[in-house]
């Protein structure tokens, strides 16, 4: 992140998350060459933020985010050997080839980190519904290649209420969601804190494929519904204390999320992924005007929440 987006952050008293980009759509991700030069990219990450960012005010490292299930596909079927990994403090036994690269990667941060600033911070790989790590029949993965981001210091999901994983859960004990279901399977697995990452609704006027429900198209009203459902979800789950934060995605509306020539500069109705701003950008691209009531129900949860673990989080891609 550029500096002027911590000179903005120190006007708030937010904590922020820091993603560091690893190619989640790579050939091999266990491959030599991919891993060193995204070891090379995570230390000039890390340089950054101790040069530029806010380490006292970081929550978090994620390394890498939502690994392609083909990508997954490739490396577990070129390294059916690769199964455990002893790094300087990640160790792995009987694990999949693709969760023995992301450890890796891990396991390098941290090492670089405590060798060079003398401090670690909490790391993770942040992950999602479509690979695991509860198991479900409409999974893009295989049994056998089920990925669990468990290796970090806390686990990290994308855990979106239409996504493959959820839809196919059982009723939550309390709420009867789906939602609610994979929260409780998740937890019962897990022996570390959970964050959930990522959770929204895109309000994009256009559905580009009806056959993904609530994958755009949605108006105001139903994302406020939904956030505070999801919130029920979460404060009522069983086990919910495992939960320890929860981040909607996202803050404003953003483009040029593929990098296309010029796509930049148009706000594209028909695709899902520039809409999930809890604000919108107006004409100027200067000011933010929020979407209806979206904005409002966040304050209110988060404004309720006395006992709960979750706490804000402002994501920096």
């Amino acid at each position: 992140m550029p500096e002027n987006f911590f000179t903005a952050l120190d006007q708030t008293d937010l904590f922020y998350a820091q993603d560091i980009y690893v190619n989640g759509y790579a050939d091999d991700i266990l491959d030599d060459t991919f891993q060193s030069d995204t070891i090379t990219h995570i230390k000039k990450v890390i340089d950054h933020t101790h040069a530029l960012g806010r380490p006292e005010r970081l929550v978090f490292f994620s390394v890498g985010d939502e690994i392609n299930a083909g990508t997954i596909y490739r490396t577990d079927t070129r390294h059916p050997t690769v199964r455990n990994f002893n790094g300087n403090y990640i160790n792995l036994t009987d694990r999949t080839p693709s969760e023995v690269a992301i450890a890796k990667l891990i396991d390098a941060a941290i090492t670089y980190e405590l060798q060079t600033y003398g401090v670690k911070h909490l790391y993770c790989h942040t992950s999602w519904t479509h690979i695991g790590p509860v198991k479900r029949p409409d999974l893009e993965v295989s049994e056998d290649s089920i990925f669990f981001p468990d290796f970090g210091d806390i686990i990290c999901m994308n855990i979106y209420t239409y996504a493959r994983g959820v839809i196919s859960s059982p009723p939550g004990s309390v709420t009867g969601t789906t939602y609610q279901g994979y929260l409780e399977d998740l937890i019962a697995i897990s022996s570390k804190p959970i964050i959930i990452t990522q959770v929204g609704l895109s309000t994009s006027p256009i559905v580009p494929n009806p056959g993904i429900p609530e994958f755009g198209g949605n108006d105001y009203q139903k994302v406020a519904s939904v956030y505070a459902q999801v919130w029920r979800d979460v404060r009522t789950a069983k086990g919910s204390r495992t939960i320890n934060g929860l981040a909607w995605f996202e803050f404003m509306d953003e483009w040029w999320k593929t990098g296309d020539v010029d796509d930049e500069l148009s706000h594209e109705d028909n695709d899902p992924e520039e809409w999930f701003g809890i604000y919108e950008l107006q004409a100027d691209k200067k000011s933010l005007s929020p979407k209806g009531g979206i904005p409002k129900t966040v304050q209110r949860l988060f404004a309720n929440n006395i006992i709960s673990p979750i706490f804000p989080l402002l994501q920096a891609d």
